[in-house]
């Protein structure tokens, strides 16, 4: 974290009082958070300007309240008192500083709850799943049991499906998926298709199983229709890959009418479509799905991960037809064994008890209020963004080239990633992909922001390199 020096004046009380006052006020906003280290005594005095003893007792009433515990060697640290307990940690049960990993910026997150009425819903809902604890370390049947199905039936309807349970599979999330999916639908050495720039997870997958990945023209729409077909004749392709509602890395969504002739096209030669609709939940209105489009023919994902959490490793699969489903249920198996219990039956009752919906409303204004800032420092049509996605796709200018820019933008805390991770067939575009999710707050989104539009208004000799 950066460091904390307290404000004072936020408290009317003496000075040792205030310090543990300020403490306790900055866990509620988010400036401090559990397992934070607070600066040493000696030196927060210096800088504060009084008396060690000062300090000293401030730190004592803040033990006292149990808003931080003093380590002889190691320092004082944020425990939480109170506050932990009023977003509702139990009273043994701080968390474990040495579970919180570095955060990759680089991919494409949600951004994470900070409000403390949602968090502590959220944890009372794994509390509940706990009880159950001992059962959910077994081996479980794959696919989820009656009630998970339920769930991730009740969940898809908001995306217009209704599909019966024997074609649901709840699953260790979209990648692994992916993985078997594609397996089956194609051999070593066959073409499948996919926008010419694409999710990069697509690309690795392809990669891994040897499959010729071919790119399909677009426009401001998606994937062209004709060439779609033009492709279907002259490369007899065993499938094709969408990422159809907010793209992964252009932010568009296919309007119904293209989706209707790529549904088509693809009825027409026979085609299978395999749609990641990871992004799919998070507008509130949107295209129908494909799968809804073309039940049939389509092989539907319904990942958690971006609409939830990214630590949430399951995706809903709505496979075409219920024997369809036997080989998947095979492939899977063979990867994964099962999707986690643990997280299964916390997804189930997060949907059950309504707090999925209300992360997912956290999620859909915390990215506005994000792309709101970027509208505020880049000029409109400077870049391709969503209302409401995590990223926006910036085309580089002023003689920027993507590598250049990425290595610029390295120490800002924004996720910039070259558009060659993305492009399928083809010289990669003088472009990178932005993102703006994560645990990333608002004041220091925008201090990064601003950083970048200032690069962006001239050459790469003239940036500053201090951010």
């Amino acid at each position: 974290m950066k460091r904390w020096v307290p404000d004072l004046s936020r408290s009317g009380g003496p000075r040792y009082m205030a310090i543990a006052d300020v403490i306790e006020l900055d866990l509620r906003s988010g400036n401090l958070v559990v397992g934070d280290r607070l600066p040493p005594q000696r030196e927060l005095a210096k800088q504060l300007n009084i008396d060690f003893t000062t300090v000293a007792r401030g730190y004592v009433e803040a033990q006292k309240r149990g808003l931080v515990k003093t380590h002889v060697g190691r320092g004082t640290f944020v425990t939480g008192g109170r506050e932990k307990e009023r977003l509702g940690f139990a009273s043994d049960a701080i968390p474990d500083i040495r579970r919180t990993s570095a955060v990759d910026f680089s991919m494409n997150m949600p951004p994470e709850p900070d409000d403390p009425d949602l968090l502590a819903r959220m944890r009372e809902g794994l509390s509940s799943v706990a009880t159950n604890l001992v059962s959910l370390l077994r081996y479980q049947g794959f696919g989820g049991a009656g009630m998970d199905k339920e769930a991730a039936a009740a969940w898809l309807s908001r995306r217009g499906l209704v599909p019966s349970q024997e074609r649901i599979f709840v699953t260790p999330g979209a990648h692994p998926a992916l993985l078997a999916i594609f397996g089956m639908l194609a051999k070593p050495g066959e073409t499948v298709l996919s926008e010419n720039i694409t999710y990069p997870g697509m690309r690795s997958i392809a990669a891994q199983l040897r499959l010729n990945l071919v790119g399909l023209p677009m426009d401001e729409d998606g994937i062209i229709a004709v060439a779609f077909a033009e492709a279907c004749e002259t490369r007899k392709p065993k499938a094709l890959y969408l990422n159809p509602t907010l793209q992964n890395p252009l932010t568009l969504t296919i309007p119904e009418r293209r989706r209707a002739e790529i549904c088509a096209v693809a009825r027409k030669y026979h085609v299978p479509i395999v749609e990641d609709d990871a992004y799919g939940f998070i507008p509130q209105h949107s295209p129908p799905p494909l799968a809804a489009m073309a039940p049939d023919l389509t092989w539907h994902i319904g990942g958690l991960a971006k609409c939830i959490g990214a630590g949430l490793r399951l995706a809903y699969v709505v496979a075409p037809d219920s024997k369809a489903g036997w080989p998947f249920v095979a492939a899977m198996r063979a990867n994964n064994v099962m999707a986690s219990p643990l997280a299964t039956a916390l997804a189930t009752r997060w949907i059950e008890d309504g707090t999925a919906d209300s992360i997912l409303r956290f999620i859909r204004a915390e990215a506005a209020a994000r792309q709101a800032l970027i509208a505020d420092v880049l000029p409109a049509g400077s870049y391709r963004g969503d209302a409401i996605s995590f990223n926006i796709w910036l085309p580089l200018v002023h003689g920027w080239t993507r590598s250049t820019f990425g290595s610029h933008m390295r120490s800002s805390g924004l996720g910039v990633v070259a558009s060659d991770a993305f492009t399928v067939d083809g010289p990669a575009q003088e472009a990178v992909r932005v993102c703006l999710g994560g645990p990333i707050q608002r004041d220091k989104l925008k201090a990064a922001l601003e950083f970048m539009a200032h690069a962006l208004e001239g050459a790469p000799e003239m940036a500053s390199s201090f951010f």
